[in-house]
């Protein structure tokens, strides 16, 4: 299992949208608008090298440092099967 943190999820949306925009976007959509634009540009990496498998985005899960945080309402945002 891959587990993969965006964490300059505001900047790439600022870099894109322009500053104005980004400061009227809330953080959350920024996190879950990256992740469904890398979800989907991974999985057609994947597929172009044969590779079959499943992607998900999910709320609630944190990387911190070699730990796992699980909080509580975890649950998976967006599953896809490629």
């Amino acid at each position: 299992m891959i587990v993969l943190k965006i964490s300059n999820a505001s900047e790439v949306i600022a870099s894109k949208m322009g500053k104005f925009l980004e400061r009227l976007t809330p953080e959350g959509f920024d996190e879950a608008t990256i992740e469904d634009v890398l979800l989907k540009k991974l999985m057609e990496n994947l597929q172009t090298e044969g590779l079959k498998g499943e992607v998900a985005s999910v709320k609630g899960l944190d990387l911190e440092g070699k730990h796992l945080v699980v909080q509580d309402g975890m649950h998976v945002r967006r599953h896809d099967t490629f």
